[in-house]
């Protein structure tokens, strides 16, 4: 997940006053299905979590901002760890107001909300998946195993980032003495990015250091475009990285091995189907994934049966397949001659599109974190800098280098959202099947 760090914020709460927590917070429920092939799947009893700089964080016993949102800490209240975490408390999110709501196994996030005034808001929210007890993070163990979701994607526009991703989060959001709120409150994020933000590991970010963890991106999507990556970092867990091993060169390989079948020269595979103009001034256009109506992603995780120690039992190979009018679809075949054949994330792939994936271990390396458990992240987002050039125009999509910027979007398509449904994850071939769905 390419993110700008502006906004990427996780912070701390004390634990002076109600265990760290002001007003309190209700999850909303968001039902998941762990499935196996003898039994099927069952619902899990799941909720989510905005992320922490959703929560305000300000003065125990007071109203005075913490800071930390957008801006430095406060040097009054937050000089130092133990400072902060006596004097700051967290609030309860507003959930409906920062663009999230869910209904049974349906969750859809809004880009933008209207405020009391009438004028847009930007929203852009971030969740994470609780367990049923709803103190730590849902934890996914995906290795030899799949996740599949259904999606809706039609009214999200060129620019525009709905995203289901795995990161190798704390599964307690680095809860501790200095930082009793935990996972409750969406602390403790990380990506491959390594973003500096105001709380690391629990405490304030003092040093300015980034928050490195492997990530698997299982979605990057919009209508006219889509892509799964894989990122490898060199270290377990939540790494602090400072100087240039937060860069590009560092400990976190930042571009990852992705297949987006646009890039890969496969044109007519994912996009809105349009009928022709009746005058006939204007052609149709019929996609393999048809992006005006909802479809189910499939990710698989395989690994490697080669009886050597050193490889066997490792990530070799991440397959994309997709469902639609219960159809099973194959994800598109490489068509750039200059690319290995194939459909998949594989090592010769990944050899040949990312600069050092391979060097900080390729797919073993996110095979490993997989192994270890991650958690699940959705998102919707745009970006004021790279316009998401990088998902939908030029060589990655059919999107002009303009359509991206988040005036026009905002301008032109201010109810853009996207909808994500009937997530759930078990062993290979137990989470989707032909013209029939897993239960919501």
């Amino acid at each position: 997940m390419i993110l700008p760090v502006v906004g990427v914020l996780g912070l701390l709460a004390s634990q002076a006053a109600a265990q760290g927590i002001g007003n309190a917070e209700t999850h909303p429920k968001l039902a998941t299905e762990k499935c196996t092939l003898k039994d099927g799947c069952v619902k899990q009893d799941t909720s989510i979590v905005l992320d922490a700089s959703f929560h305000q964080l300000r003065e125990n016993n007071g109203t005075a901002p913490c800071g930390g949102y957008g801006g430095a800490l406060s040097e009054e209240l937050c000089p130092d760890h133990e400072a902060c975490a006596r004097n700051c408390v967290f609030d309860g999110a507003d959930y409906e107001g920062s663009g999230v709501s869910t209904n049974g196994s349906s969750i859809t996030l809004r880009m933008y909300m209207h405020g009391a005034d009438g004028n847009l808001t930007n929203a852009s929210p971030r969740v994470y998946l609780l367990d049923a007890e709803e103190d730590d993070y849902e934890v996914l163990f995906l290795k030899h195993g799949e996740i599949s979701f259904d999606v809706d994607v039609s009214n999200l526009v060129c620019g525009m980032n709905g995203a289901m991703y795995l990161a190798e989060m704390n599964k307690t959001g680095a809860r501790s003495a200095l930082n009793p709120a935990g996972a409750q409150y969406g602390t403790g994020y990380c990506d491959s990015q390594c973003p500096a933000l105001p709380f690391i590991d629990g405490v304030a970010n003092i040093d300015s250091k980034g928050a490195c963890c492997n990530e698997m991106d299982l979605w990057e999507a919009n209508s006219l475009a889509s892509t799964f990556t894989a990122h490898a970092c060199s270290h377990s867990g939540v790494y602090q990285c400072s100087g240039p091993e937060c860069g590009s060169l560092g400990v976190c390989e930042k571009a990852g091995c992705s297949y987006n079948s646009w890039r890969l020269g496969n044109k007519t595979y994912y996009g809105p189907n349009t009928a022709a103009a009746p005058d006939g001034s204007a052609g149709g256009s019929k996609f393999t994934i048809d992006t005006t109506r909802p479809f189910t992603v499939t990710t698989q995780f395989l690994i490697s049966d080669n009886p050597s120690p050193i490889s066997h039992g490792s990530l070799n190979e991440v397959r994309r397949l997709y469902v639609q009018d219960g159809v099973v679809i194959e994800n598109a075949y490489v068509a750039d001659p200059y690319m290995p054949p194939g459909d998949s994330l594989r090592m010769s792939h990944c050899q040949a599109f990312a600069d050092t994936f391979e060097e900080l271990g390729g797919l073993a390396t996110a095979g490993r974190a997989l192994d270890r458990g991650m958690v699940l992240a959705l998102s919707i987002w745009n970006d004021d800098r790279q316009f998401m050039n990088w998902l939908d125009a030029g060589e990655a999509g059919p999107c002009s280098l303009e359509e991206g910027d988040p005036r026009v979007i905002r301008e032109k398509s201010p109810d853009t959202s996207v909808t994500f449904r009937n997530i759930r994850w078990g062993e290979i071939g137990s989470t989707y099947s032909n013209g029939t769905a897993s239960s919501s």
